[in-house]
């Protein structure tokens, strides 16, 4: 049996790395995904990839548009025929910011995941809807050069550990699940200073080295289903022990 036969997922930054590789895991599990990106060519590329008993339907939109989530949120209730799950992954980095970078950070990272949150939670069943929220290891660990960046996580992991609590009366779970490393987009064309002191992170380099997407997405799925049934309210911190 799949474990999403019939599940309707909402998904965020479906377009490359985490999201993709999340999209195409729940859809080869059996569910029906509505998949949120700005980049259209992405969700394209992961739409053809896609396959399964599961089914994909694509949207484009900006998270940090209220207007835009409101309508992608309705949209996908329609289309879908209703909503179980929500994963919030869509999310930039920014190493060295300035002011605007910051801005666009948090209304990406931190208000667009709440916004969706916001908009699904109507459309989520009592006792059985789900939240997945991507943080990141960096939420609550010290990273050079990730300052802004760490700090819209950490509001992300705030945001859920609260939620969880406000909703549990639903018997709706909300799960922040937090990445250390992983190859994707999302870092490679970051740079650092050319003074940097690189000693630090050699000594959180994570034994099991960086996460592949594919990896991360199995966590996901797993906390988006029955098996983590039990589970809400709790990090889970994905980071090849960098941090053990």
């Amino acid at each position: 049996m799949n474990r999403f036969d019939g599940v309707k997922v909402l998904l965020t930054g479906a377009g490359s790395g985490i999201g993709r590789a999340t999209a195409l895991r729940l859809v080869s599990e059996g569910a029906a995904v509505f998949a949120v990106d700005l980049a259209h060519g992405g969700l394209a590329d992961t739409a053809a990839a896609a396959d399964g008993p599961g089914r994909i339907v694509t949207r484009v939109a900006d998270v940090a548009d209220e207007d835009a989530v409101v309508a992608s949120v309705r949209a996908a209730a329609e289309s879908l025929g209703g909503l179980d799950v929500l994963v919030n992954v869509a999310g930039i980095h920014r190493t060295t910011p300035t002011a605007a970078d910051m801005e666009r950070l948090f209304a990406v990272n931190t208000v667009g995941t709440a916004l969706f949150c916001r908009e699904a939670l109507p459309h989520l069943p009592d006792g059985s809807g789900v939240i997945v929220n991507v943080a990141s290891s960096a939420a609550a660990h010290g990273n050079p050069y990730m300052t802004a960046y760490a700090a819209s996580k950490g509001a992300v992991l705030g945001f859920s550990l609260s939620l969880a609590a406000e909703v549990a009366h639903r018997g709706i779970r909300v799960v922040p699940v937090s990445p250390g490393s992983v190859a994707t987009p999302l870092v490679g064309p970051h740079v650092l200073p050319p003074d940097l002191d690189a000693s630090y992170y050699a000594r959180i380099r994570a034994p099991f080295g960086a996460a592949q997407p594919e990896q991360i997405a199995g966590v996901i799925a797993f906390a988006a289903s029955r098996d983590a049934g039990h589970l809400t309210g709790a990090e889970l911190r994905v980071d090849g022990g960098s941090h053990i």
